[in-house]
């Protein structure tokens, strides 16, 4: 393996891993004969190597500056790896008052006004896959450990959610998971781990990060009015936002039960339903 990443780099000289990140069996930052560069790894055969694909994929269809570029990809040794360039910053900063939010905003502008490219069969539409996951979910009782919230309103979540899929038609480049971690920043953000990218409508980015920054300290009123700013969340029908809000709740109740991100879901969502 490090002979390969040489082959592509010239001498390593340094190597710093990487202090965030799951999905990689290897993440690290080289210093190389042409200076630093960002190294993720996964064995080809792991069930999660598709992830790096996607990645590999999208990368030369985004939007300059907001992500950083590909370098090369490799196989050998049983091994996929992905050599990017390296991005000197520290991750975004969500809180109220944050000097990261501008910056944040103007990076994620740009990807809300950007066409998916046309690389897989489907554009890995958002709406195709919510379906079948909100079909998977609605079919089981709610996790016994979800909120004390949503075990009260059952039906209304689930009455809500199953709408969520019909307000997720088109054709925008999505990132979908703009958690603090995959947001880098310096002079200006950059979005990395693009794994999961999606093409739909051009809110779902902002509404995403409602969430995040809700779990960052803002009022789920005071986040909205943040995404405000955004293409499409200011235009969307209010019941697309409370729908996709509800699946939001239903999906990673089970998924991601007792994290921040999903107490402030379900806090965003009682704060919609209380505001009808």
């Amino acid at each position: 393996m490090a002979a390969a990443v040489s082959e592509r780099t010239g001498r390593v000289t340094e190597a710093e891993d990487a202090s965030a990140g799951r999905n990689s069996a290897v993440a690290a930052s080289l210093l190389t004969a042409g200076g630093w560069v960002f190294c993720k790894g996964i064995k080809v055969d792991d069930p999660q190597s598709f992830m790096h694909r996607n990645e590999a994929a999208v990368n030369p269809f985004l939007p300059q500056d907001v992500a950083p570029r590909l370098l090369w990809q490799v196989e050998s040794g049983g091994w996929l790896l992905l050599g990017f360039e390296h991005v000197a910053g520290q991750h975004a900063d969500y809180s109220p008052n944050s000097p990261d939010l501008p910056l944040v905003a103007k990076t994620v502008q740009v990807i809300s006004q950007t066409e998916a490219p046309t690389i897989a069969d489907d554009r890995r539409a958002i709406q195709g896959q919510w379906a079948a996951a909100l079909d998977r979910e609605l079919a089981l009782a709610p996790p016994d450990n979800a909120h004390s919230w949503s075990r009260e309103n059952v039906p209304t979540i689930e009455e809500w959610a199953r709408r969520a899929p019909s307000y997720l038609g088109g054709s925008a480049l999505i990132h979908s998971d703009l958690n603090p971690f995959n947001v880098l920043v310096a002079d200006r953000a950059q979005v990395v781990d693009w794994a999961w990218w999606k093409t739909g409508p051009a809110w779902v980015d902002a509404a995403h990060l409602v969430v995040r920054l809700v779990a960052a300290g803002h009022s789920p009123a005071e986040a909205e009015a943040w995404a405000a700013q955004f293409d499409g969340f200011d235009f969307v029908e209010p019941d697309g936002i409370t729908a996709f809000a509800a699946s939001l709740v239903r999906l990673w109740e089970r998924k991601f039960a007792g994290t921040e991100a999903t107490d402030a879901a379900v806090r965003w969502l009682e704060h919609r339903l209380n505001s009808r």
